[in-house]
């Protein structure tokens, strides 16, 4: 038996969030696609707690169609963490 899991990757946030990573230029991360690509491929540490945490809300907002302003969240806080939000 096959499963079809059907995602979302047009979601948007209500605000976009600003990263700079290392010296690169600041970044418009405009929903939960843009951010698990930044998690996934440029994230400078994949140690933290919250790095997780945003990358499964990120996942679960394209995935399950769980709230993206949810997954914002915590996307921020580990942006935070790893000191990137700008």
């Amino acid at each position: 038996m096959e499963t079809v899991i059907e995602a979302n990757f047009d979601i948007r946030w209500g605000a976009p969030v600003f990263i700079r990573i290392g010296n690169g230029f600041c970044e418009r991360i405009d929903g939960p696609k843009a951010a698990l690509v930044a998690l996934i491929h440029r994230w400078p540490s994949q140690s933290q707690p919250e790095y997780a945490d945003a990358k499964c809300r990120c996942a679960d907002a394209i995935i399950n169609h769980r709230s993206a302003e949810f997954a914002r969240t915590a996307f921020i806080e580990a942006a935070i963490a790893v000191k990137v939000l700008s």
